[in-house]
């Protein structure tokens, strides 16, 4: 409910017209927490030029996000640095035109069509453990990122992209650096400038369109597959002018896909193997469902719902550790709610690593406990738990990442261990995603 009384809301500390900026450029992800945790229902966040606030309260969210989304748009320089790489997909596209791509999209996401995929995301899956040498250290984390990468080629593009991979996934690591780097530091060398840093994104954006590109042409020369996402894309017309979708407009879907459909799940995977190498006694208990749902076969999409310990893991593990841990939103018009003023034009930062962590919502926050979401349990209030956001602009492929999470973990937990090398420190790295800084270096053993 809207209320018209004011609050005086307390602010981050900060250095005169510069404001809390140099603190952000060196930790983003310390400054947004402690924003979130310290101060309650938000704070402001002092910043050059423009106001902003920080909201930790989940009914604040709730309203942001869904109740009045229309007041709060993706304006923000954060999009504006993400449209770099993505142009106007899904993800950054608002309005009409998101509204029209997302209706285009949607079947794609359909449930009953997850069952087509179920056995291209297993096979994956195992190709992946086959590969793992016993006793030789690996990035978990890197291998994942290729695996996903090839199932988004697969099940949503039918093209085989792991000849790319290694140079789709250092591209798109350069170019998320940069983008992080450039939205935080706005009075830096404009683009143009032929700095190192610059010279390394242009060659990373040049990677990714030479791929996207080719997919796009390769379909239009030979016809392929009817009922794939891409094909979707490319049969659309507009219901008005009958026209389809120009190849720009299909490389910007096609290249949020890409990024939005592979990275996310790999850095959920990542944080999830971490998590369970430093509790043994919760991946005794995946280990107890997986054998007795499984009985040594390879998992099936039928397997899913019967693996609910496994599914409360994940969903704790992206509590922790959210694959996109921040959220940002531009006011279009002033409001006053429950005593917090939103000025038109400030902006708005949601922080969701934190706000998973807030002990005013979740008891022991900092404590990997996936019996939190134990069936009977009470669930958090709205606005608390946000690992796809929500709202109409909750993510398109929540239940396929879900899905394919599940049946990733399922196959390789069934078939070896996975023990984490000594000594690492496992630093999230806040990028557009939340990365676990260094990877996540493992050994397998065989069951």
């Amino acid at each position: 409910m809207k209320s018209t009384a004011a609050l005086t809301l307390a602010s981050v500390p900060g250095l005169p017209l510069l404001g809390a900026l140099p603190d952000l450029q060196k930790n983003p992800l310390r400054v947004m927490e402690r924003a979130t945790l310290d101060y309650a229902p938000a704070v402001r966040l002092p910043l050059p030029i423009v106001d902003s606030l920080v909201v930790s309260d989940p009914a604040l969210v709730e309203h942001i996000l869904v109740t009045n989304s229309r007041n709060y748009v993706k304006q923000t320089r954060g999009y504006d640095m993400l449209r770099k790489v993505l142009g106007n997909g899904l993800v950054t596209s608002e309005g009409e035109f998101w509204k029209r791509q997302r209706r285009i999209a949607q079947p794609a996401f359909h449930r009953e069509r997850l069952v087509a995929f179920g056995e291209t995301m297993t096979r994956a899956a195992t190709d992946m453990v086959d590969g793992w040498k016993p006793g030789v250290p690996f990035d978990a984390a890197e291998a994942f990122m290729q695996v996903t990468l090839r199932l988004v080629g697969e099940t949503l593009l039918s093209s085989d992209v792991t000849s790319e991979a290694s140079a789709v996934g250092r591209a798109i690591t350069v170019a998320l650096e940069h983008l992080i780097h450039r939205t935080l530091h706005p009075f830096g060398a404009p683009e143009w400038v032929p700095t190192p840093r610059n010279l390394g994104f242009r060659r990373a954006l040049r990677t990714l369109d030479d791929v996207v590109h080719g997919l796009i042409a390769e379909r239009r020369k030979g016809g392929g597959p009817q009922g794939d996402l891409l094909a979707m894309l490319m049969e659309a017309t507009d219901p008005e002018t009958g026209e389809g979708m120009s190849d720009a407009q299909l490389r910007d879907e096609v290249m949020t896909i890409f990024l939005a459909g592979h990275e996310t799940t790999a850095n959920a995977l990542a944080w999830t193997v971490m998590l369970l190498g430093r509790a043994p006694e919760v991946e005794r208990q995946v280990l107890a469902e997986l054998d007795a749902v499984l009985q040594g076969r390879t998992p099936t999409m039928g397997d899913v719902p019967k693996l609910p310990f496994l599914g409360m893991v994940l969903k704790e593990s992206m509590r922790l550790y959210p694959p996109v841990w921040s959220l940002a939103r531009r006011v279009v018009e002033r409001e006053v709610v429950q005593g917090v003023t939103f000025e038109k034009g400030s902006l708005v930062f949601l922080c969701t690593f934190a706000l998973h962590r807030h002990p005013g919502v979740w008891r022991d926050p900092e404590a990997f406990d996936p019996s939190r979401w134990a069936p009977g349990a009470p669930p958090p209030p709205k606005g608390a738990y946000l690992p796809f956001s929500t709202g109409q602009r909750k993510c398109i492929g929540d239940t396929f990442a879900t899905v394919e999470a599940t049946l990733i973990l399922a196959t390789l937990l069934s078939r070896v261990h996975l023990e984490l090398v000594p000594g690492q420190t496992f630093e999230p790295e806040p990028v557009i995603t939340l990365r676990p800084k260094g990877g996540v270096h493992v050994v397998a053993t065989p069951r």
